[in-house]
């Protein structure tokens, strides 16, 4: 069975609506989806920041990696959806309650 696309994949974690840290579902769609380079790490949190910058997560909390559970010295998000959020995944067919 075909994945459906990254963005809707985030869109679908998120829809929980708590918090979530990005090292956190990067990890996790990494393993969904084998991407397990540092390319495909990036690429992955690339596409929550396109979905923060686009509206549909909101950055809540943030904080510096001091112990590399990402990549040492970056800044990590704890992103929750936002309502244009639930609209978009719910407009791509994704099961939102």
């Amino acid at each position: 069975m075909a994945q459906r696309p990254i963005k809707f994949r985030l869109l679908e974690l998120f829809s929980d609506e708590k918090e979530h840290w990005n090292n956190e579902i990067v990890t996790q769609v990494q393993k969904e989806y084998n991407m397990n380079s540092n390319f495909g790490r990036d690429s992955i949190n690339f596409d929550i920041l396109e979905l923060a910058s686009g509206g549909m997560l909101k950055s809540v909390e943030s904080k510096v990696d001091e112990d590399g559970v990402y990549k040492k010295g970056f800044l990590l998000h704890k992103y929750v959806i936002t309502d244009f959020g639930k609209v978009r995944a719910s407009d791509a067919c994704l099961e939102y309650v």
